[in-house]
Formats: C-alpha cells, structure tokens, sequence
C-alpha cells in the first residue's frame, strides 16, 4: 500500500485527526494506497493558507508576467511527466491509457494558454459623462477558489479550474474526489517544483460529505467552481449562496447524437460510439441518445451493435483495450439498475444489459457496452443521466421532431449532429439548447473554445477567453481632476 499526506501551506501533512482511506483500482478490484481523510480543521488550515498566501507578498507582489512564467513552467514539467501521470490515473479511475495519456500530454496548453492570458488582462478608461471627472475600470482576482473536482478525468478537469483561477491572481483550494485523488497529489508535487509560493495551490483530501459544506462555507473561499453531478452541483449552489459567493458548476448531461439520413452512415456509428463507450460513458457529455432517422434506424442499430459488440473490453493500462471498467462500485452498481429499469420500461436491449464476465475482466467493475432501441423520449433511460456505456436510440421523423427530443430534457450540455446538409447543420446547431453543439464530430474540446452547459447542466464557462473572467471582479475607479468638492448635499 502506498501512504500519501495532503498539500496544505507548501507543506506534506497528514489529516489532522490522523484518519486515512483506501483508494481502489477499478480493474483489479483492490485497494492499493492509503489517503488522508480531512476533517473541518484541515479545511481551515488549507483555506487560511491559501488566504495568506493571496495576500501575502510571495504571490501578491508577482507581476502578471512573473505568473505567466511559473504557469508555463509548470506546463513544461507536466508535459515531461505526462505518461507517468497518465499511468497513476488509469491505476486510480480505469480509464484506458491511451485515452489518459492524450489528456496528459494536452494539459500543459491550458497552462501555456493561461500564462500568456495573465498580463493580458486589461481594464479600461470610459469616456465619462461627468465634467472633471476620469473613470477606469480595473480586473482585479477574487481571493481563495475552492475548486472540487470529480473522478471521471480528474486532471483535465482540475486544469480547467486552476489554470485560468491562478493566472487571474488567485489562490487555491483544489478537493479531488475520494475515488480519484492520488493523480491530484502526484500532480501537486509539479507546483512545488514550478516555483509556486507556499499556499497557492492547497490540495486536500477526503470525502464530499464531510468536508464539502465547510469547504464551500468557509468565510475566506471567494469563488466555487465545481465539476459533478446535478444533484451535488445544486447543493454546492445553496451552500455558496448563504456567503453570496460566484460559482461555476460544470454538471450533468443527457446528450443527443442526432443522426439525419443524409449523413455519412459509417462515420456516424463511429461518432456514436465515441459519444457512449469511449471513456466507459463516464463523461458528462456522453452522447447518451441516439436520435436517428427513421429511414436508416435499422441500418444505424445494425452497424451500431456489430461495432459495440467488437469492442475489446479488458485491462484500461493496455494500449489495445478500448473500454475499460466502471471507476468506482457505487456507480456500476447505479449503472446495472438503470439497465433493469429501462427494461422495465419496455425498452429493447439488442446489445449487452449486463455485468460483464469475460475472462480479460478479471476482478474489475465492468458492465457490457449495451444498446436499447424501442426507447420513448419520456422513458427515464432518456431523461435521466445515466453515467455509463448505457445507449438510448430514439427515432424521429423529420427535423422538428428531432429538435423537440432533443431539446426535451432538464439538460443542455452538448450535443451532435451528423448530416451533409449544410443548412440543417446550421439549423440544428442554432437550436439545439446546449452549450456545445459538434458537426459531424463528437467528445471534442480545446483549450481555446469555451465549455459549459445549458439549464441544469451547470453556470459560468470554462476554456477559451471567456474562462478567466470567470476568476476576476471588476473594480470601477474615479478621480475628480478639478480638485473643488461641489454642493455635498446633492449626487455628483
């Protein structure tokens, strides 16, 4: 068993009460490292750290270049150890190394990216309506960030957060989830080695329960942003509004892959499997619903299950594997009765529908990539986030009918659309309610291009230009240029 200590202050530290938990590889079925479970009072010490670190002259007294220069060093030591930290994801969450190792080697771009954004950030001089008087605005960081992050890609979703939140000025709290924190320790070891002052970046570990609330409620943490399930993400919401804090939540989604007749039959199927059983389906944009035409339904189930069935099921830290295990025993389990409950419903399942048992499986927590056909837009196979290999196909007759199922959901995070007609891609893409909408492609992001959902899939955005203002407030300053105070009694 591997022993871990948490980050707080610059320091490796043990939880306060001494409390550690066993974190699980998903393929082997076994424990293998030891992490420290923080109670309210390493809360306390991570979130007071990283408030003297914010005001404190190692990080405040930085200019914006300086920063820019420690994040792209902190770019280049990711990139040299990606695949080791791509190896420690796959141990901890069983998501297929080649799929972690692109993640990894990717990474360091939101950190070159955001570097170069930290002495960008500008205000500006408005052109006042008021005689003698000179108006400007500053862009000025918020304080302490509370990040918490989910299991499914922990880095890559962690990156979205601290990259953009530390090269606005902030400070940070980072809390990976209890089923994935090992990479995040691995990783914190790469901000010590970059040059980040003591506290900057805090990483604490345990269980969401028991450090949430006062994690998100502290009275120093300035901004939450969260990546999770809807129902967490509604109460991290409540709890940041008792202090009135901004959040950014990135949550759930039941995405529509909407395939027309028109469209290139053999990249769609393959579009549709990467929207579903790449990654296992544990990703908020899984491509949950497959809208298909009803005049190639029958040919797009065909070709969709004979792929499915082919797909090469196994160990996640072997480059020939394609799908790997459930991340954590509570959601395969979740998983497996949302299979019985779509049966229930009446859906077909022409693909798997089951626990896994194939030899290459092992100990692991696999469920078979499953297919249901037969699915009704109101089935709750359809309406609700299901977080696995788990595919629903709908028919549809025309365009609108495809809008108002796709459309029909309490989320909007992204979807696809496949087809050669340029004008339905428009069409459809200006319609769709999702904050991602992909053509004839699916599963793509970059650092460059804003990402964040619709409705109850979540508030704020992450990437792109748009992420770091996420992390900032805007302060407006006035000088009277006359130097004579008018009447006191009446609003300049």
């Amino acid at each position: 068993m591997q022993i871990y200590e948490m980050l707080i202050d610059g320091a490796w530290v043990p939880a306060a009460g001494g409390q550690t938990f066993e974190t699980e590889n998903p393929y082997l079925g076994a424990a293998w490292a030891l992490v420290p479970r923080a109670g309210a009072d390493d809360v306390d010490r991570a979130v007071t750290a990283a408030h003297r670190a914010f005001r404190g002259p190692a990080w405040r007294g930085l200019n914006p270049t300086a920063r820019g220069h420690l994040l792209r060093r902190l770019a280049d030591l990711i990139a040299a150890d990606a695949d080791r930290l791509a190896a420690i994801e796959t141990q901890d969450n069983g998501k297929l190394i080649t799929e972690m190792r692109a993640q990894l080697r990717y990474i360091p771009q939101w950190f070159h990216y955001f570097g170069g954004l930290a002495d960008k950030i500008e205000g500006r001089v408005i052109p006042i309506d008021k005689p003698g008087m000179v108006n400007f605005t500053r862009e000025e960081p918020l304080g302490v960030v509370a990040a918490i992050t989910p299991w499914n890609s922990p880095l890559m979703l962690a990156t979205w957060k601290l990259a953009p939140a530390l090269a606005a000025g902030n400070t940070v709290v980072w809390k990976p989830s209890e089923f994935s924190s090992v990479s995040a320790l691995e990783f914190g070891k790469l901000f010590e080695k970059a040059g980040f002052p003591p506290g900057v970046v805090n990483i604490l570990t345990g269980f969401g329960a028991e450090i949430g609330e006062a994690l998100v409620t502290h009275p120093r943490v300035a901004k939450v942003a969260f990546t999770g399930g809807d129902r967490t993400g509604a109460d991290v919401y409540s709890l940041a509004a008792r202090g009135i804090k901004p959040v950014t939540l990135e949550l759930g989604g039941k995405s529509a892959n909407i395939v027309f007749k028109d469209a290139s039959l053999d990249n769609a199927v393959r579009g549709a499997v990467a929207g579903i059983f790449a990654a296992t389906g544990q990703t908020c944009i899984a491509g949950s619903r497959a809208l298909v035409h009803r005049p190639i339904h029958d040919e797009f189930v065909g070709k969709l299950v004979a792929l499915g069935r082919a797909a090469r099921m196994g160990d996640p830290a072997l480059d020939t594997t394609q799908v790997g295990p459930i991340t954590t025993r509570p959601q395969r389990a979740k998983v497996l009765d949302y299979i019985e409950i779509a049966k229930t419903e009446g859906a077909t399942c022409v693909l798997g529908g089951g626990p896994a048992s194939r030899p290459e499986c092992g100990n692991g927590w696999f469920v078979e990539p499953t297919v249901f056909t037969g699915v009704k837009p109101n089935m709750r196979i359809a309406q609700e986030e299901v977080f696995g290999p788990v595919l629903s196909v709908i028919a549809f007759e025309d365009e609108e009918e495809a809008l108002e199922i796709a459309n029909d959901t309490q989320f909007g995070l992204a979807a696809g659309v496949w087809t050669q007609n340029i004008g339905t891609a428009f069409q459809m893409s200006e319609k769709l309610e999702a904050g991602t909408v992909w053509v004839n492609s699916y599963r793509a992001t970059s650092y460059l291009s804003p990402f964040g959902g619709y409705k109850r899939s979540g508030i704020g955005r992450e990437s792109g230009l748009t992420a770091i203002r996420e992390y900032l407030q805007e302060k407006s300053v006035w000088f009277d240029t006359v130097g004579e105070v008018a009447n006191p009694f009446v609003q300049r």
